[in-house]
């Protein structure tokens, strides 16, 4: 791992806030799927029209594998939200959270001539606000922002403990 000392308390800080706000809003999404009884991926997955669609429709067409996807997601998300805001286990929640995202954003990116029923939040053309905070988490995988502030830092000091006293 890269030493801290050589980020500035303002790069640190800038960087555990963007964990903290791309936490929340993954946190949130899940939590809205959770609460919300008739919520389901069918609607997200039935507009697919990219390099997803096939297996996108094939999950739409298994109520079972339908159901496993929902409480992946609505958990998922959950998961990677509550690593992201607390610092716990948070490269792995942001590598997961990237992941997922690109997902999404391979069901359905905004590119000429896919034309999708559900209107969009804004006008984007390759770029949308998914894949921007997809690299946004892969970006923050690489930092040790959880180590600095957060829940893993009291891991990072009891392996750094443990390795000293051998």
């Amino acid at each position: 791992m890269k030493n801290t000392q050589t980020y500035s308390g303002i790069q640190l800080t800038t960087l555990v806030l963007l964990r903290f706000l791309i936490g929340w809003h993954l946190l949130y999404e899940g939590l809205s799927k959770l609460l919300d009884p008739n919520w389901s991926s069918v609607g997200f997955l039935k507009e697919s029209r990219w390099i997803l669609s096939g297996f996108s429709e094939w999950i739409v067409s298994n109520s079972g594998v339908l159901n496993v996807v929902d409480f992946l997601n609505t958990w998922g998300l959950i998961a990677i939200g509550i690593g992201l805001i607390l610092g716990i286990f948070a490269r792995t929640a942001a590598i997961a959270g990237s992941m997922l995202l690109l997902i999404y954003f391979l069901n359905n990116p905004p590119l000429i001539g896919l034309e999708y029923s559900v209107p969009t939040e804004g006008n984007y053309l390759v770029v949308s606000k998914t894949l921007i905070e997809s690299v946004a988490l892969f970006a923050l995988a690489i930092f040790p922002t959880s180590s600095i502030f957060g829940l893993d830092m009291f891991i990072h000091c009891k392996k750094t403990k443990d390795h000293d006293s051998k």
